[in-house]
This record gives structure tokens, sequence and C-alpha cells, in this order.
């Protein structure tokens, strides 16, 4: 009726992957939502302070949205470079904000 088999805890390498994503998750995610907020509200065509509200109450979604990629994602691997990727043309958008100000 009942088996008796022994419960398997979680390997080290499950563990470690799952610590990289929560890892991934809230600060690539915290990264890639201000990087966001920084091109938005440099490029949104509106009064700077209401560019700067609408990329901040965009930040909200975008946050939510990074943590969904992170743990919808294969890997650990495919998480990070989800988030790396945008967040490196964002860091090169931003920049060049910045020199032509």
């Amino acid at each position: 009726m009942f088996s008796l088999k022994p419960v398997s805890s979680p390997t080290l390498a499950y563990r470690l992957a799952v610590l990289s994503r929560v890892v991934a998750a809230v600060a690539g995610g915290y990264l890639l939502t201000a990087l966001c907020t920084v091109v938005a509200a440099r490029y949104l065509p509106m009064s700077r302070a209401d560019a700067v509200m609408t990329a901040t109450m965009l930040s909200f979604a975008i946050f939510t949205c990074a943590v969904i990629w992170v743990f919808a994602a294969r890997s650990a691997w495919r998480a990070w470079a989800g988030l790396a990727a945008p967040a490196l043309v964002l860091a090169l958008a931003a920049w060049m904000g910045r020199v032509a100000a």
C-alpha cells in the first residue's frame, strides 16, 4: 500500500541553481529595471517630470516581468543572459544619452 522509499533531498547543484536564479531575479532584475527607468525618463517625449513619473510607474511592471523571466527560463545561464543582454543595450543607450546631453 505505502512504499517506504527514502526521500532524497535536493542536490547541491540544484540548490545553487535556485540561489543563482534568486540573485538574478533580485539583483539583475533591479539593475535592468533601473536602466529601463533611466532610459525611459531620458527619451520619453514629454516634460521631464512626466517622463520621470511615467518611467517610474513602468518600472514596477518591468521588474515583475524580469522576475517572471528568471524563473521561467530553462536554465540559470539563460536567465542571466536574458537579463544581461538587454541591460547592456540599455546601458549603452543611457551612456549615449549622457554623452549627447
